[in-house]
């Protein structure tokens, strides 16, 4: 149901005619099987974009991944399993370095506004989205050439060494060796399948970035429109290949930085779904009768990450003298009131591998004060320690924490200078490296330890995720060994031994693993608390 791409001759302009006609009945048939509901979502903040490759926090991939766009295979809805997608089905060769996905016919891209699809999804479009990473010369890549940081941050770019179209609906991926969490990886969002004919309709326009305002997929919901810092809106795909998910005609997101506004709306009914409540707000939104409490132990890390490139924070010592100068259980106790517990590792106790026998260091301004006298700074230093804009179950309120950390550094000399941004300018300064410290945290993406070790803290992440640009030797060979590690025993004793680095390394100080609130109006019907971070609404129906 695409558009052509060049008007019908006028002899055929009837033709035509009568076949939009039919097409629209079929739509309409369609479209009149989505329940006529309207659910509004009260998200935290506006999406740097609707590329899902580019970025890599939950408020982008809620707005584009979870709505646009499907992947070859997915997370079930509420868990880290993966189920098949877009492919209904792979094969992995003997030797781990070949996977063969066989792929769903019949599945549709969306009609837009501005695109009209002439085919169905087949092999072209998944070559074509791999492609535009792997390959810096492709020629959309040259027309809009932007970093994807997930894809980097995991090797993924020196992992995968081709892929391969075998037929229409048959690809290939040959990698140049075994990767233990491939097909998890291939579940995240980076790996959103675009359409090849809508990116060929772009280059010949000569508006190659429309890809990221005027996103185009397969998944539930059809982008329509977004203004900045106010609203998005979706409608419910009528031609989605899973029958029965899309439940919603109208999903909005109304963006409401302000936590209490967001819980002012809820309550007033101006929005059906909110996220992360502050933990102060959690008693009175559990006790009104019209609103649902969802909850779950948080697959997630908040820290404090160090700028390993900037001296002095290149010192071990001072990294630990300003780790030791934290009261973290008082963070604890005023940012999570109760909705939190210290952390000591590089991931969650939920996540397997996980080393119980990390217990961190104690608080101890003295020591510290004293490791600073030891690395040739007994009256301190200045630097930045930079507080995110948003609230995040991770840390729900990191201008308190920052206010908390500078009060415990002055105590030992160290004088901090607390910086804010948009959260959108917070992370690409971030990226480039600006901050001497800053608050950040991770909700984990796919269930596999190198999620945590890999993406945050290897050597391919230092210009991703990998914020404190941290690359050291010893642990990253770790790193690489356990990608390449089949068996689970095994992985596991590396990553045990790679968190043993990280507590002596200390890249950056673990804060707080926390629990997830999700308040919904009594109205919604099946919304999960997703493990990995982001929110969905496939599936989500309105009483």
């Amino acid at each position: 149901m695409r558009e052509n791409k060049l008007l019908r001759a006028a002899r055929l302009t009837s033709l035509a005619a009568a076949a939009a006609v039919s097409m629209a009945g079929v739509s309409l048939a369609h479209a009149s099987s989505i329940p006529n509901k309207t659910l509004v979502y009260c998200s935290e903040g506006s999406p740097a974009g609707f590329d899902p490759a580019q970025y890599t926090t939950g408020t982008d991939f809620t707005a584009n991944t979870f709505t646009v766009y499907n992947r070859l295979v997915e997370f079930e809805r509420g868990s880290t399993k993966v189920e098949p997608a877009l492919a209904t089905s792979w094969d992995v060769s003997p030797d781990g370095k070949t996977y063969t996905f066989h792929l769903r016919h019949g599945v549709k891209f969306q009609t837009t506004a501005y695109f009209k699809p002439t085919r169905d999804f087949d092999a072209d479009d998944v070559v074509f989205t791999f492609d535009r990473m792997l390959d810096p010369n492709n020629a959309f890549n040259k027309a809009y050439p932007v970093s994807f940081p997930y894809f980097t941050d995991m090797g993924m770019d020196k992992l995968i060494s081709k892929v391969v179209k075998v037929d229409p609906y048959t690809v290939k991926f040959e990698l140049n060796e075994p990767n233990a969490p491939f097909i998890q990886n291939m579940a995240m969002e980076f790996a959103s399948i675009l359409s090849a004919e809508y990116a060929d309709h772009l280059l010949k326009i000569g508006k190659a970035s429309n890809i990221n305002q005027y996103p185009l997929g397969t998944g539930p919901f059809i982008f329509k429109s977004y203004t900045k810092d106010a609203t998005i809106r979706f409608d419910g795909n009528p031609d989605y290949w899973k029958p029965g998910a899309v439940k919603l005609s109208k999903l909005i997101f109304s963006i409401t930085p302000d936590a209490n506004v967001r819980v002012q709306k809820l309550k007033a009914n101006e929005c059906q779904v909110m996220v992360y409540p502050l933990p102060a707000d959690v008693a009175s939104l559990k006790a009104d009768p019209k609103i649902e409490m969802l909850s779950k132990p948080g697959f997630n890390l908040g820290y404090l990450s160090y700028n390993t490139t900037h001296k002095p924070l290149d010192n071990v010592q001072v990294r630990e003298a300003l780790d030791m100068a934290i009261n973290k259980k008082a963070i604890i106790k005023a940012v999570y009131q109760g909705a939190g517990q210290l952390a000591a590792n590089p991931m969650p106790p939920t996540q397997w591998s996980y080393d119980p026998n990390l217990k961190g260091n104690p608080y101890d301004p003295a020591k510290a004060k004293a490791l600073l006298a030891k690395a040739g700074l007994p009256n301190g230093f200045d630097l930045t320690l930079w507080a995110m804009p948003v609230q995040r179950p991770y840390n729900p309120n990191a201008r308190l924490m920052a206010e908390m950390i500078q009060s415990d550094w002055a105590k030992i000399g160290v004088k901090a200078k607390i910086v804010s941004y948009e959260w959108g300018e917070y992370i690409k300064r971030a990226h480039a490296g600006e901050d001497d410290s800053m608050l950040i945290g991770w909700t984990g993406d796919n269930g596999d330890p190198d999620n945590w070790l890999g993406t945050l803290l290897g050597c391919d992440a230092v210009n991703g995720s990998n914020f404190g640009k941290w690359c050291y030797k010893p642990f990253d060979d770790l790193i690489q060994k356990g990608r390449t590690t089949a068996d689970q025993a095994q992985r596991t004793k590396i990553y045990t031994q790679a968190q043993q680095i990280f507590a002596q390394q200390l890249p950056y100080s673990p804060i707080a693993n926390s629990i997830v609130y999700l308040p919904v109006s009594k109205k919604v019907v099946g919304m999960r608390v997703e493990s990995l971070g982001y929110l969905r609404f496939d599936g989500v129906s309105m009483k």
